[in-house]
């Protein structure tokens, strides 16, 4: 099991550190942010940089633990540290309406403005944050504000259109519908009357009415347009000067980034890739966690503070190395070591590819190769043991034993390994592929069998075959034609021993992770054209001297009392009568009092994907959220219900709200839109 971080005391830290629990941020249209504070006792007399986190995520209660785990420590360290809730969240006034929006960037540049005005602020602002505060850090990076000097991304992407919850590989990603519906009910919630007094109901039933259902936005753009290229800094990497480090683990969705950003960004930059799933790694699982606020002060201390730590002169890419472990889904540490690469793409790294006959990878043998015609038309329950795109391992989320899905999978299997095999980078799948139907995807993944034929998930990719030339501009397939198409694979970091083997498997489905095409394609491969390439990675001398993080450390969070303890599942069903299967996905976070402010909470989310044999208009995707917050006599519950289903040619979905003051119902509305599907 892993270690959970070390609690300092804050009367241990360097500096003593004053809690603002609310102050409010002018924006230029007169709307006021709401933000909370910690700052150094001495910065009264003598101003120190400031560190800015801006997200939607709700400061007063819902990430308080996190916020006062994170912030109190790096202000106990000589940092001002600003939690800013985005217009429309939290007690934040306005709308919030959708991600990433021109408003959302132009307040953060006045916030940055704000925070180098403060008198207890030098001037020099840095910007940290995980997931939405990774994006935004990037962009405002990329719009180039004087004030903001460096920033610490975990967790987030350069391209909002290949690597982010929405698309991947120009296919509709599960996870779109479950993200959109947590902040259907999220973004519904009022503001804290305690903080914003008489006022909190008026704006709770604007942002009932006001904040929208994006996940109609979301699939009304199903190719990379104008919509995703707004907030995608791969757009021009050379608008982004200052210093970044980017941060991601390997059970995240976000870790490609890393080594796009390490490959391209202009200035000085630092990837740190870890085990961990979608959490700051001093908190990370799967552990080890790391003592990852004492790396965000080693950064920060060199490009806000100009001390000379040498900073600039270490590697720069350190990643856990994974060695191999059985296919458990809910695994709490992954073995491993650090490594490093001086720069990257790594001259220790060299591409290798094998060629992958029918059922075998590579050619062990002296009889000359054998290349023939192999077809695949896969069943829709291949991808339910898949685990989540993107795993907050909150759940046991991440794969299963791969067997179970390579029943319906074309398969490819390496004699047993000669020698141990290192991994680091990007595999990819290259294929010779003939659809019978204008619209097919495929789905490619690379396991690892070990002595016993247990096969762990290393990695795995998808493409929608009509973006074969590019997601701007998708084209039909010509049922009969052939394509040569390349299939990149998530980055991994890996080592597989020797005495194992490596297997490919192909699927023309993968749902529930990616919704299917319109109908069930067969695939035929010309396996003359097909060959797996792997990132082969050469050990490394000066590993012996690599500086590794140190232990995970944090400051306490808030005194809390358990009222209901959390509830986590992951059950597929598979009813034979009726040939139904289903997957459910609980996660009841319980509920508890935030006892300094006499705020209790409750967030339970449950999903279900489902469909019958295989059938491709019987899929379906269904949410139910509930979001509670009560004190004394106030209480207040947002209800909210989403449904997703497709035929050949629309998507189609609806969504239901549901408010409570107390016991009364005081909002409810149902939306129902039907859109058109772009060869998706």
């Amino acid at each position: 099991m892993p270690q959970k971080p070390q609690v300092i005391p804050l009367s241990e830290l360097p500096e003593r550190v004053r809690v603002v629990e609310n102050l409010w941020i002018p924006m230029p249209d007169g709307v006021q942010l709401a933000a909370r504070a910690w700052i150094p006792e001495s910065a009264v007399h003598d101003p120190v940089p400031a560190i800015l986190e801006y997200i939607p995520y709700r400061k007063r209660e819902f990430t308080r633990p996190r916020d006062d785990a994170t912030h109190a420590y790096l202000a106990g360290h000589g940092y001002a540290c600003v939690r800013v809730d985005i217009r429309g969240s939290g007690e934040s006034q306005g709308l919030l309406t959708d991600e990433y929006l021109p408003i959302e960037l132009d307040d953060g540049e006045a916030i940055l403005r704000w925070l180098a005005e403060q008198d207890w602020c030098n001037g020099r602002v840095g910007m940290i944050g995980i997931s939405w505060g990774g994006f935004n850090g990037l962009q405002l990076a990329a719009r180039q504000p004087r004030e903001l000097g460096a920033i610490v991304t975990v967790c987030s992407t350069d391209d909002r259109y290949t690597d982010d919850v929405h698309y991947m590989g120009g296919c509709l990603l599960g996870d779109n519908l479950s993200w959109a519906s947590a902040m259907y009910s999220h973004s519904a919630l009022p503001p804290d009357p305690a903080l914003v007094g008489d006022g909190w109901r008026e704006e709770w039933h604007k942002r009932m009415g006001g904040s929208g259902f994006w996940l109609e936005d979301w699939l009304s753009h199903q190719r990379r347009d104008e919509y995703w290229r707004h907030g995608s800094i791969n757009e021009d990497y050379n608008s982004v000067q200052i210093p970044v480090m980017a941060v991601s683990g390997w059970a995240d969705g976000y870790s490609n980034a890393v080594f796009r950003m390490l490959e391209n960004l202009p200035g000085p930059r630092m990837g740190l890739v870890g085990p961990w799933g979608h959490k700051y790694p001093h908190q990370g699982v799967p552990g080890p966690a790391i003592d990852f606020l004492g790396e965000v002060l080693r950064w920060f201390d060199r490009w806000l503070k100009e001390v000379p730590n040498g900073v600039e002169s270490e590697p720069m890419l350190r990643a856990w190395v994974q060695d191999t472990m059985p296919p458990i889904t809910g695994a709490r540490h992954r073995p491993g070591r650090w490594v490093a690469e001086p720069g990257w793409p790594s001259p220790g790294v060299r591409r290798e590819c094998l060629a992958l006959r029918p059922g075998q990878i590579g050619d062990s043998s002296a009889r000359p190769a054998e290349h023939t015609d192999l077809t695949l038309q896969s069943p829709l329950s291949v991808g339910l043991f898949a685990g989540r795109w993107c795993s907050f391992t909150a759940t046991p989320d991440l794969p299963h034993d791969q067997r179970e899905e390579d029943g319906g999978a074309l398969i490819f299997t390496s004699d047993p390994l000669e020698q141990d095999l290192e991994l680091l980078g990007q595999p990819a799948v290259t294929l010779m592929v003939a659809a019978d139907k204008p619209v097919a995807q495929v789905a490619v993944r690379l396991s690892e069998v070990a002595a016993n034929d247990e096969a762990t998930r290393l990695t795995y990719g998808l493409l929608n075959l009509t973006h074969r030339n590019g997601h701007d501009d998708p084209q039909p397939l010509e049922p009969g034609e052939f394509y040569s198409v390349r299939v990149k694979l998530n980055d991994i970091g890996q080592r597989i021993p020797a005495r194992h083997r490596l297997r490919v498997s192909i699927s023309t489905s993968y749902w529930p992770l990616v919704w299917p095409a319109p109908e069930s394609p067969r695939l035929t491969f010309l396996t003359e054209g097909c060959c797996l390439e792997l990132p082969v990675r050469e050990s490394a001398a000066e590993e012996e001297n690599l500086r590794r993080p140190g232990p995970a450390v944090q400051s306490p969070g808030p005194a809390m009392t358990l009222l209901q303890p959390r509830d986590y599942g992951w059950t597929v069903t598979r009813d034979l009568a009726s040939d139904r299967s289903t997957l459910e996905v609980k996660k009841d976070e319980g509920a508890f009092q935030l006892d300094e402010i006499g705020l209790s909470m409750r967030i339970r989310t449950v999903e279900w994907y489902s469909h019958t044999g295989n059938q491709y208009g019987s899929v379906r995707g269904e949410t139910r959220a509930v979001r509670e917050l009560w004190r004394d006599d106030w209480r207040v519950r947002v209800e909210t219900r989403t449904v997703l289903t497709s035929d050949a040619g629309q998507f189609h979905l609806r969504a239901e709200m549901d408010a409570y003051e107390g016991d009364e119902r005081v909002h409810a509305h149902n939306i129902s839109r039907s859109i058109p599907r772009d060869l998706i």
